[in-house]
């Protein structure tokens, strides 16, 4: 135990939940509904996407979606759709969808990786439309993605159906060019303009969205035709805006961050929950939350190493930075000209010294009052480990549930906390 540290305790946030209850009946209903099986000949082929977000039940999705296009008499198979995910390699976007659980023998189709692309068209802007030519062999095209905020990204169009149309099945080609294309112009502008060549000489056949819910659970699931696909795309993102989970307070001292990973964000941690959208380390006059520091203990196992997100933190433990696959992470965040969000920040080898440092650069507060935060990732913060300070907020507030009294952070011989904040800090809450 530490007097040099504040004491902490844990409460539980409540959310608005919206829930799927039957993921795959539900897929069957939403194809139903739009009327897609009537436009498929028998024996036509079906490409389906897979991206490479960790996706609440999307081996689940998949695999419906290719069961109802069998029924039709279809010859459905997955493409995967990731950009420069997995090192920009055909083995690399394989072993990503696999730990996700999506395989053939699971998904029962084929999935091809093939990282090779076509020209389709260019835009007004004079951008090659890059496109799959896995996806381009089949007679259809079925986009499936789920529709959220973007870390870095602003507009009508962030994380969603219409970006799937160009860094998915654009391939690390088509994510080059385009990434490079947002330097110049927005995203909205190349967006639109890629998306709506992709529609028209991509064979696209619909799309289906997915919404998840603050607890990251499918919230949500819609079918949409071409036609209508950049509308509901922005319709979806307003709905996925409005369920984000969210830290429970506007501001804090320090925010420890117990793991960051591709599959927990696009950029490792999501910054529409912990702020700093369009800049590193501070964030604009009107956005929230205003974190002064943020501190990393660990990679998740499913990044594969790519650190890509580790530039917005103020430090980290050593073993981030010895987790880290350069060559991965290098090539993801080139591909998203933005590789300031690889930097490594100063790294300690014990969460003890680490927390002395970061607690050191907060300003005047001292450290037994610092407001800190303490979460697993930004998928999960329906439980906050909170310094005492924050303590008489709490209790003003019918949203939060105290689980424990405040308590010493615990650190073990080698001055390091439990391996992740769902252990609790030397305390399991109830």
């Amino acid at each position: 135990m530490s007097a040099r540290h504040p004491k902490v305790f844990r409460i539980r946030q409540t959310f608005e939940r919206p829930l799927v209850e039957d993921v795959a009946a539900t897929v069957r209903t939403e194809l139903t509904r739009i009327g897609v099986a009537q436009r498929v000949q028998p024996g036509q082929s079906i490409a389906i996407t897979a991206g490479s977000r960790g996706i609440t039940n999307i081996a689940t999705i998949l695999k419906a979606t290719v069961d109802f296009f069998r029924a039709a008499g279809a010859q459905p198979f997955i493409v995967a759709a990731m950009g420069s995910h997995g090192g920009g390699t055909s083995e690399g976007q394989r072993a990503i969808l696999a730990n996700y659980g999506v395989t053939e023998a699971f998904c029962g189709c084929p999935i091809r990786t093939s990282m090779e692309t076509v020209v389709l068209d260019r835009t007004a802007e004079g951008i090659p439309v890059h496109f799959g030519r896995d996806a381009l062999s089949a007679d259809h095209v079925v986009v499936v993605g789920r529709v959220k905020p973007h870390t870095e990204l602003f507009g009508d169009h962030q994380s969603g159906l219409m970006k799937m149309l160009l860094i998915g099945l654009g391939k690390h080609e088509g994510a080059k060019i385009y990434h490079r294309a947002f330097v110049d112009h927005s995203f909205d502008t190349i967006v639109r303009s890629v998306g709506r060549r992709v529609i028209e000489k991509g064979r696209i056949l619909a799309a289906l969205g997915i919404v998840e819910n603050a607890y990251d659970e499918t919230g949500l699931l819609r079918a949409v035709l071409p036609h209508e696909l950049e509308a509901q795309d922005k319709e979806l993102l307003a709905l996925s805006r409005q369920w984000l989970p969210r830290l429970p307070f506007d501001h804090a001292d320090l925010l420890l961050v117990d793991e960051i990973g591709k599959e927990v964000s696009g950029c490792g941690m999501d910054t529409n929950v912990i702020g700093r959208k369009r800049y590193e380390h501070w964030t604009e006059e009107h956005e929230f939350p205003k974190i002064k520091k943020i501190a990393i203990r660990s990679l998740t196992e499913q990044t594969h190493g790519n650190a890509t997100g580790l530039g917005k933190s103020e430090f980290c433990l050593t073993r981030v930075v010895e987790a880290m696959d350069k060559r991965v992470t290098y090539i993801n965040v080139a591909t998203a000209c933005y590789p300031q969000v690889a930097m490594i920040p100063p790294h300690y080898d014990t969460d003890r010294e680490l927390l002395d440092v970061a607690l050191a650069t907060i300003g005047l507060t001292e450290p037994p009052q610092a407001k800190l935060l303490w979460i697993q990732n930004t998928l999960r913060v329906e439980e906050v480990e909170c310094g005492e300070a924050f303590l008489p907020l709490v209790r003003e507030r019918s949203d939060l549930t105290i689980l424990t009294e405040p308590r010493a952070l615990t650190f073990d011989a080698q001055g390091m906390l439990p391996r992740t904040m769902a252990s609790g800090a030397g305390h399991r809450s109830g």
